[in-house]
């Protein structure tokens, strides 16, 4: 089972508030709430890049399962971070954030939570 691919969001769910909690300002909130994003995943063994496509924001991460690596979060900020592959999920914990990537056929569902919000994305296979 590979993740690489083109995925395009169809829904998102507690965007706003989920934002708000991480520090985004209301400007860039209201601006990326109905913009519909592209994440691309190159996998290679257990190597990965993910860049994630917002209007003109472009996010890129790079990382190799079960290896510490730096990571930039929606803010921004860079961290230090291990993701973990269990089954057909990639687990990341960033600074009190937790993201949980799921794949199952085409559909991908990124769920991040912090604290006791939690913000759901799920995109379908391009």
């Amino acid at each position: 089972m590979s993740f690489t691919g083109k995925y395009e969001l169809q829904s998102q769910e507690n965007f706003e508030p989920f934002m708000k909690a991480l520090g985004l300002p209301d400007d860039q909130i209201q601006k990326g709430k109905d913009i519909k994003s592209v994440s691309e995943i190159v996998q290679d063994g257990k190597k990965f890049k993910i860049t994630v496509t917002t209007g003109s924001k472009v996010l890129t991460n790079e990382f190799t399962v079960g290896e510490e690596c730096e990571m930039e979060m929606l803010t921004g900020e860079k961290v230090k971070a291990v993701v973990q592959l269990e089954g057909n999920k990639l687990v990341a914990n960033l600074k009190g954030l937790k993201s949980v990537t799921e794949l199952n056929g085409d559909t991908i569902t990124n769920t991040m939570t912090l604290g006791d919000l939690t913000y759901k994305r799920i995109s379908k296979r391009i």
